[in-house]
């Protein structure tokens, strides 16, 4: 393990990481919010369903953020995305955060 560690560290750019790290806390609030449900209950279950969909969405729209921005992938030149700028990915991204979680207040109540 500590060998897959030092090998991310070191191969990865730090910009991927701080996003990986953004996921991983995604990833654990949905999973919290999830066992919260299943052990208390869902009322208010728009509640439950907002919040939920907000890690749900948050977690896809960065992982899609994540595959533009990796330097792998624009080196591809059957890339779609290696004619798009970083700052692009980062505006298209910002902007679809702000619509799901304006959904997901508007869900909310």
């Amino acid at each position: 393990v500590s060998d897959l560690w030092r090998a991310y560290r070191r191969e990865i750019a730090v910009e991927l990481q701080v996003v990986d790290a953004y996921l991983a806390y995604v990833f654990v609030t949905g999973v919290l919010q999830f066992a919260y449900c299943l052990a208390v209950g869902t009322f208010p279950f728009n509640a439950f369903l907002g919040g939920f969909i907000s890690c749900v969405g948050s977690f896809v729209l960065t992982v899609g953020l994540r595959m533009q921005i990796n330097p792998e992938n624009r080196k591809d030149p059957n890339n779609r995305w290696q004619s798009m700028t970083l700052r692009r990915a980062y505006g298209d991204w910002l902007l679809a955060n702000l619509i799901l979680h304006m959904a997901c207040l508007n869900f909310i109540g």
